[in-house]
């Protein structure tokens, strides 16, 4: 009925085009085409013709109710995001992630999540890989009732995991995996970043500086390798690692005890050949320099490197003391003995222990080889 005053008033000349509609609150552009379709139709042209018709991409109430279910059946501890990855790879979702969450909001089946608060700026990546390796670890349970270790080895420039493992217990040798699988393969980084944990650092007063003259083993590791270690002194410096754990802890557990797995051997087997890839594949960005930092490896084998070194000297039978253990060193074409001379006792990864008399390894033990053996591992 508006309309048809304003109309009136139009036609009579009281109005032009642009008076009448704003009078409507529309643009004249709208009022024409509402012209052509009252003189054509009359009043019934006004109507909308979408009213009382579906909704091309309106929700079945079938569909609606397959998602809800889905979710609490199967997926509960899930976060939206894990879910919604899972629905469409494996239950042929095809909604979109948005959809996916203003449905299940609306349902009262998930919490919005609050705000993160005030914006803080986030340090800006390397710019090419092979920079800055991150490491770090994480006490969680990963493996439902227990905890355990998780130790993550990533890049700076794309946040892609190249190595990821659990473990009893973060320390020495657990690092030293990470960074030899990293090595092997990528090669040799530029530097690596992580925190002043014991097993990386030497920090003579609670909360101060490290000791950079007294390496630990990782230390001597990584400067032998010719890798600058930096030590970081707050969370916040550890942000994109800490914010890779929140997101890791918020579907490994979910992962794994979806799929039944309740040991280090399985877990760590499923890490490795199914959910790493499908997490870089999902969670890594490009670097802004499609160049690369990282180097092939060449010199000393990576297991005389990344191993424990200790100083002994070789007692009057030949033998080495390490650990509670006695090791015989066997003759060689080179001396008849070693009696008196400072070696190196090395623990590599695996167990194996050798014996260096400058970088000549002299033997090496198997890890449960008897005291008395004198064979050397093949």
């Amino acid at each position: 009925m508006r309309f048809k005053e304003v109309y009136q008033g139009w036609e009579s000349g009281r109005l032009s085009q642009e008076e009448a509609a704003e009078i409507l609150g529309v643009c004249s552009r709208t009022f024409r085409r509402k012209l052509v379709r009252y003189e054509d139709l009359g009043m019934d042209g006004l109507l909308d013709k979408r009213l009382g018709q579906r909704g091309f991409h309106k929700t079945s109430v079938d569909e609606v109710e397959k998602v809800m279910r889905l979710y609490r059946e199967d997926y509960s501890e899930f976060s939206l995001r894990h879910f919604y990855d899972h629905a469409k790879e494996k239950h042929q979702l095809k909604r979109s992630y948005n959809w996916v969450r203003l449905t299940l909001q609306a349902k009262g089946v998930v919490k919005p999540v609050p705000g993160r608060g005030k914006h803080r700026r986030k340090r800006d990546r390397k710019p090419m890989i092979g920079m800055m390796i991150h490491q770090d670890g994480s006490r969680h349970p990963w493996i439902e009732g227990r905890y355990d270790d998780l130790i993550v080895t990533m890049d700076d420039a794309t946040s892609e995991i190249y190595s990821m493992f659990l473990t009893l217990e973060e320390g020495t040798m657990s690092s030293m995996q990470g960074i030899k699988e990293t090595l092997e393969k990528m090669g040799v980084f530029s530097s690596f970043y992580c925190d002043r944990g014991s097993h990386y650092f030497l920090t003579p007063e609670a909360g101060g500086k490290v000791d950079k003259s007294r390496p630990t083993e990782v230390g001597r590791a990584l400067k032998q390798l010719g890798i600058e270690h930096i030590a970081a002194y707050s969370p916040q410096a550890r942000g994109r690692s800490e914010r890779m754990f929140g997101t890791l802890q918020g579907r490994l557990p979910q992962e794994l005890k979806l799929e039944g797995l309740a040991t280090l051997e399985e877990a760590n087997r499923y890490i490795q050949n199914t959910f790493l890839p499908a997490f870089n594949k999902t969670f890594m960005v490009k670097p802004r320099e499609k160049e690369s930092a990282f180097v092939p490896y060449v010199g000393r084998p990576l297991d005389d490197i990344l191993c424990t070194h200790d100083e002994r000297v070789v007692k009057n039978d030949n033998t080495v003391s390490y650990k509670g253990r006695t090791f015989q060193i066997p003759a060689d074409g080179q001396r008849y003995h070693y009696v008196k001379c400072k070696v190196t006792v090395a623990e590599h990864l695996d167990g194996r222990i050798s014996i260096f008399h400058g970088p000549r390894k002299l033997a090496t033990f198997n890890p449960k080889q008897e005291d008395s053996a004198m064979k050397l591992a093949a």
